[in-house]
């Protein structure tokens, strides 16, 4: 690991929100550079879109994983599968140190309600994102290498995920893919709010970033989408219930995608049309 002073604090107040802050510092520590990505998980701060369920560090430090993870292993499946395994690596680092995943449960904040979140900055409680943020950092990034540098040998011949899926059949190239491999099965086969929905939405940032749109953080399409998915899902957005089942390795996730498990659900945020 390279020595490098901690600028968090500083960074959090540069670049806005957690989710972007996390991936900018592992892809740092990895030398890579990826700010048009980063800035794309923009939406993922406050737990998806403002929802509340897995916190933005989280989504910013498994995209930064994938990004390194393409780089280091020959093949897309094999990268994937690594992904997967080493962002499960860093989120039990993150529990242990947040002693949750969720962005509600940290914050104690509705990002929806505007007196919610009044509340959050005027009494302070931001400071605790700001120290759990700083405080993570040598940590995040020692499990980040742990988790990509632990052997696996169970790997299936073909690993899938299906956040890798839905931007695949939005365009994205190989090493996208793989960037948002380690979202699979509610981030990490967690379980919890849908990967493939937030791999969406930050494809479809990116997208627009790439075109040069000027967007924020309060964003229309955002809205639609998450909308969109809803009616798909008849308004559940974990992953567990929405399949009916929790994944438990690589390869039960993978069999499931192979299947068409989630294939009606993957096609709707890939065209971003109401389900039929």
């Amino acid at each position: 690991m390279k020595a490098k002073k901690n600028d968090t604090k500083k960074l959090f107040i540069k670049l806005g929100t957690c989710s972007q802050l996390y991936c900018h510092l592992l892809n740092r520590e990895f030398g890579n550079t990826r700010q048009n990505e980063a800035r794309a998980l923009d939406p993922l701060a406050g737990g998806i879109y403002k929802l509340g369920y897995q916190c933005g560090m989280l989504w910013g430090s498994a995209l930064a994983i994938g990004a390194e993870s393409f780089k280091r292993f020959n093949s897309q499946s094999t990268a994937i599968g690594r992904s997967i395994y080493a962002t499960q690596h860093i989120m039990k680092s993150f529990l242990a140190k947040a002693k949750s995943i969720e962005c509600y449960d940290i914050t104690e904040c509705s990002w929806t309600s505007k007196a919610s979140m009044a509340k959050y900055f005027f009494t302070a409680k931001f400071l605790k994102c700001f120290n759990i943020a700083d405080e993570w950092t040598s940590e995040a990034v020692q499990a980040a290498h742990e988790g990509l540098s632990l052997e696996q040998n169970n790997l299936p011949d073909k690993c899938s995920s299906c956040a890798s899926e839905a931007v695949k059949r939005m365009g994205a190239t190989e090493e996208e893919q793989v960037m948002v491999s380690g979202f699979a099965g509610g981030l990490g086969l967690s379980g919890n709010a849908c990967g493939a929905l937030a791999a969406s939405i930050w494809m479809n940032y990116l997208k627009r970033i790439k075109r040069g749109e000027k967007i924020s953080f309060s964003d229309l399409q955002a809205e639609k989408s998450i909308e969109i998915f809803y009616n798909a899902t008849d308004y559940e957005i974990l992953c567990s219930k929405i399949t009916g089942r929790q994944f438990e390795t690589v390869n039960d996730h993978s069999l499931f995608i192979h299947s068409g498990g989630c294939a009606k659900l993957i096609d709707v945020l890939a065209n971003d049309l109401p389900s039929k």
